[in-house]
């Protein structure tokens, strides 16, 4: 399958943000913002916002990092188990890779959450940790993060 084309989202592109984190699922393994968190991250150069038409998205936080350390937030797809995962994820890191310094890309996720570990891993994430404990849900639930991350020269080699 052909990757998708990811671009900058912008203000106009809030909406189709904020349905797609809501939908069923996505409360337990990702999270969201409120609007207002939205327009400010959004216009925030430390923030970078990618979005495929009507597919998915990417929000990193970062980008000023001076060791050259970006964590993508978030990474959803607005329809689960079709592919559009694993077409999206490669756009995405070829984005950030191609036209940012980022040196290290890193992530969390929730244990359990087998889909996204797969994918990460097929992309070439490794894991680095669990960090215990530091996820807090809306109900004060807590629940552990595992890091992973793509380092600069391991994709490049993705791109002989």
């Amino acid at each position: 399958m052909p990757a998708l084309t990811v671009r900058r989202a912008t203000v106009e592109d809030i909406a189709f943000i904020m349905a797609t984190e809501r939908l069923p699922g996505y409360e337990r393994t990702v999270g969201r913002f409120e609007e207002q968190e939205h327009r400010a991250q959004i216009g925030d150069p430390n923030w970078l916002y990618l979005v495929a038409e009507d597919k998915g998205f990417a929000i990193l936080q970062g980008l000023g990092n001076r060791d050259g350390n970006l964590c993508m937030r978030r990474f959803i797809v607005a329809e689960q188990f079709r592919g559009i995962g694993s077409r999206l994820l490669p756009s995405v890191i070829n984005a950030i890779f191609e036209q940012t310094r980022t040196h290290r890309l890193w992530l969390h996720y929730v244990p359990g959450n087998e889909p996204a570990a797969r994918l990460y891993a097929r992309h070439g994430f490794q894991i680095e940790g669990i960090e215990r404990e530091a996820g807090l849900r809306p109900d004060g639930t807590r629940f552990d993060l595992i890091n992973a991350s793509l380092l600069r020269p391991e994709w490049a080699v993705t791109q002989g």
